[in-house]
C-alpha cells in the first residue's frame, strides 16, 4: 500500500466517531415520562443507544431475582437494597426523584371531593368502585384504606391490577358509575391526552411519595456508557427533565 494511502485510512480512523453503546434499562414504570426524556436527551447528546424495558416493583424483584440483568436498573430504595444485598448492584447511586399519588375519574364521571382525609374517606364510600394497582402505590392505598377503617367496607368493590397502565386504561374505556381511579400522578398525565381527568394529588396528610433510585447492575457490558447515563440522570439538566413531568 503507497504511503499517501496508509497516511489517509489513518487520518480517517482517527477522525471516525466511536460506535455508540447500547444501554439496557430496567425501570420502575412511575417514572416513564421523565425517564423517556431524559433517554432521548442523553442519546443526542453521547451517542449512545437507551432501551427501557418498564415493569411493577413486584416484577423487578422476580427478574432480576430470576437472574435477569440490564446495565442500569431504577425502582424504589427497598428494592434497590434488596438487589444490593444480593450482590447485583454496584456502588454508584443516584436519586431520580419521588412520585406522589394521585386520582383520577373518566371524561363523563363526577368529581369525587378529595380536599381532605375525611373528604377523600367519604368520597371512597359513596364510589361504586375504586381502581388501583398491586404495586407499591397500591400497597400503600390498601394500607390506608385499612388506616382509615374502610377497607373491610370497600374490598368487595374494588378493582386490582398488576400495574398502573391496566389501572387508567380500566377507568378511561371500562369505567362507569361514581367510579374512582387511583395511581402515581405520572402515570394519570400519561392518559391526559386521551381524556382521562387528574382530579388532583391526594390530600397532604395521607400523601405518600415513591422515591426512585437508579443503580449501575454488577457484570453489565456497557459499563462506562451506563455510568454515563447515570451521570445524566443525576445531573442538573437531568433533574429538570424530571421535575418537569411531575417527578419530583
Amino acid at each position: 500500500m503507497k504511503k499517501g494511502v496508509v497516511a489517509t485510512v489513518a487520518a480517517m480512523s482517527v477522525s471516525l466517531p466511536a460506535l455508540g453503546a447500547e444501554i439496557k434499562v430496567l425501570s420502575a414504570g412511575a417514572i416513564e415520562p421523565g425517564l423517556r426524556v431524559a433517554a432521548a436527551a442523553f442519546e443526542k447528546e453521547a451517542g449512545h443507544t437507551v432501551k427501557i424495558q418498564f415493569a411493577t416493583a413486584p416484577q423487578l424483584r422476580q427478574r432480576v431475582g430470576g437472574g435477569e440483568t440490564a446495565d442500569v436498573v431504577i425502582a424504589p430504595p427497598a428494592v434497590i437494597d434488596e438487589f444490593a444485598k444480593a450482590g447485583k448492584l454496584g456502588e454508584a447511586r443516584v436519586d431520580v426523584g419521588r412520585v406522589g399519588l394521585g386520582v383520577a375519574v373518566r371524561p363523563d364521571a363526577p368529581v369525587p371531593d378529595i380536599s381532605s382525609a375525611e373528604a377523600l374517606k367519604r368520597s371512597v364510600l359513596d364510589a361504586e368502585s375504586i381502581v388501583f394497582n398491586r404495586a407499591s402505590t397500591g400497597l400503600y392505598f390498601e394500607g390506608l384504606l385499612k388506616k382509615m377503617g374502610i377497607y373491610g367496607q370497600v374490598e368487595a368493590k374494588s378493582v386490582r391490577y398488576p400495574d398502573g397502565a391496566s389501572v387508567m386504561e380500566h377507568v378511561l374505556n371500562k369505567g362507569k358509575g361514581r367510579e374512582i381511579g387511583f395511581g402515581p400522578i405520572t402515570e394519570i398525565l400519561l392518559y391526559k391526552e386521551k381524556g382521562l381527568r387528574l382530579i388532583g394529588p391526594l390530600p397532604a396528610e395521607v400523601q405518600n411519595y415513591t422515591r426512585y433510585v437508579a443503580a449501575q447492575m454488577t457484570g453489565a457490558p456497557g459499563s462506562g456508557a451506563a455510568q454515563a447515563f447515570l451521570r445524566h440522570l443525576g445531573s442538573p439538566a437531568g433533574k429538570a427533565q424530571f421535575v418537569a413531568r411531575g417527578i419530583e
